[in-house]
């Protein structure tokens, strides 16, 4: 967890609550905490990451994501953009959106309309992981969740804009975690505490493997049958589901209990 920090009042936002749907507030209220959680577990890059949510009702082509230049412990459940796959906004906002955000998450939720949530990182120990030719090694428990469940996207595909959302759909594939090479991690999920479950995984995976590989000595190996298994508990349809709702009221709570602002 991130050393603790001073907090930052949150930027004043209208209210939206009684302009949406119960659904839709609610959903707002998950993305909200998880942006705010996202600060606490210190995976926040200033204001250079993302991550969106569907909107219900909209069959995926509505989604929530962040306020582009707010920090993501001022970002409240009014203050997210709600936009289309075109990047235009469904609901006046005083903010725009990334337009890198916007390509990212638009491709996925465009392909995979189980994709309800997708979380994107540049945390350190993911990017560094993304640098290394080899990529995430099955070295750990944590990383063998990943066998067979991880996909790997190109940094060179990012200078496609739109034209390249083709591509990073399909190196995603039917899985729920990627690595974009050279850049970081993103993970999709079917609820905003599975890719947050997913993407708390991966990114202890990935910085177990950095901690791993700086003390210098042999990594021990698992074998690929081990390996195997692990990634099987993932590739079954309920596994990580099952784990993120036992994780996310307890994590919801945790945002009530000490910052719920959130709310706002």
């Amino acid at each position: 967890m991130a050393p603790e920090t001073m907090n930052v009042m949150p930027l004043k936002i209208p209210s939206v609550r009684d302009k949406v749907s119960p659904e839709e507030w609610e959903a707002r209220l998950d993305l909200a905490a998880c942006y705010r959680l996202i600060h606490r577990y210190g995976w926040a890059d200033l204001t250079g990451t993302h991550t969106s949510l569907a909107v219900p009702g909209s069959d995926n082509q509505h989604f929530l994501i962040n306020p582009h230049g707010m920090l993501f412990e001022q970002v409240t459940a009014s203050s997210l953009v709600k936009i289309d796959w075109q990047g235009k906004p469904v609901m006046a906002s005083a903010y725009g959106v990334n337009p890198a955000g916007f390509v990212i998450h638009s491709a996925i939720h465009m392909a995979r309309p189980d994709a309800v949530c997708v979380m994107h990182t540049h945390t350190v120990a993911g990017m560094a992981v993304s640098m290394q030719a080899q990529g995430l090694l099955p070295a750990s428990q944590h990383a063998c969740f990943f066998h067979g469940n991880l996909g790997y996207h190109d940094i060179e595909h990012m200078e496609s804009g739109v034209d390249g959302r083709a591509k990073l759909a399909a190196d995603l594939g039917d899985r729920w975690a990627l690595i974009m090479r050279n850049h970081g991690l993103l993970t999709a999920g079917r609820t905003v505490g599975e890719a947050f479950w997913l993407m708390h995984t991966l990114e202890r995976a990935c910085a177990a493997q950095i901690a791993a590989l700086s003390g210098g000595a042999a990594l021990n190996p698992i074998s690929e049958k081990a390996a195997s298994w692990f990634g099987a508990l993932v590739g079954q349809k309920d596994f990580s589901l099952d784990r993120a709702n036992k994780a996310w009221p307890s994590l919801r709570k945790l945002m009530d209990d000490t910052d719920p602002s959130y709310r706002d």
